[in-house]
């Protein structure tokens, strides 16, 4: 009897094994987990700073972004935006070159700093992109809705009117974006800090004909087309033949 029940146990076992066998050979193995991606590479940063000391030379246009501090403004927006930034940039011989009335000796602390985003688009811009820029009229600088720039692509040459100023790109000291540095031939002096600029100087008015010689008073002929002068010359010539005539009359009458 006891026989027969240690039987009847490994029979059941055996038969539970067999059953968790054929369940573990009918279900497919577990797929295997998919890999973490890695994370994407934080973009570099770009120093704005760095990149205007080694080209250049824009000592000026950099001493005047440190003292208004928008040099800060500008790298906050070149690392930490989506849209980048465009910047343009003259050289410090364009400083030296600007005339009065347009000098910025008299701008205030604002004034300056407005000047300073003046020269920079709230967007990077490749050279190719301008041509579109030309044909959907002004573009609104960092400095705000006054603060308009008008480009033209004139053979492939970036060209930029401000009101006071006519500039073009002569240059590109850097363009990846997010950011993109392009040298100017002249400082950038918007309307809105220098008022309307000055009329330009009309031509001096054409000098009158001189009238010639013959038509001067003192050349003025009688009727019979001689002078007066030639006129009186020839009448005194008349009179002293006459005398002559006279006394050469007198002389044959007093010999005959």
């Amino acid at each position: 009897m006891q026989v027969s029940k240690i039987f009847f146990a490994v029979a059941i076992l055996l038969v539970v094994v067999s059953v968790t066998d054929a369940q573990k050979a009918k279900s497919p193995p577990a797929p295997p987990l998919a890999p973490t991606p890695a994370p994407a590479p934080a973009p570099d940063y770009v120093n704005i700073t760095d990149l205007l000391t080694v080209a250049g030379p824009f000592h000026t246009f950099l001493n005047y972004l440190e003292q208004t501090k928008v040099i800060e403004t500008f790298q906050n927006q070149a690392n930490n935006t989506e849209e980048g930034i465009t910047i343009l940039v003259p050289k410090d011989k364009a400083f030296s070159n600007i005339k009065k009335p347009a000098s910025l000796a008299n701008l205030t602390a604002d004034q300056l700093k407005s000047l300073m985003l003046f020269h920079a688009l709230p967007h990077y811009y490749s050279l190719a992109d301008f041509k579109k820029l030309s044909e959907s009229g002004p573009v609104t600088t960092f400095a705000g809705g006054q603060y308009q720039l008008n480009f033209t692509d004139v053979g492939g040459t970036v060209h930029m009117s401000s009101g006071w100023s006519k500039s073009k790109v002569s240059s590109a000291v850097h363009s990846t974006d997010p950011v993109a540095i392009y040298q100017v031939d002249s400082v950038l002096l918007p309307e809105t800090l220098f008022g309307p600029p000055p009329s330009p100087t009309p031509a001096p008015a054409p000098a009158p004909d001189v009238a010639p010689a013959a038509d001067a008073p003192g050349a003025a002929k009688s009727a019979d087309g001689f002078s007066p002068k030639s006129s009186k010359k020839s009448s005194s010539h008349k009179i002293v033949m006459s005398y002559f005539v006279f006394v050469v009359s007198s002389c044959l009458v007093l010999m005959f």
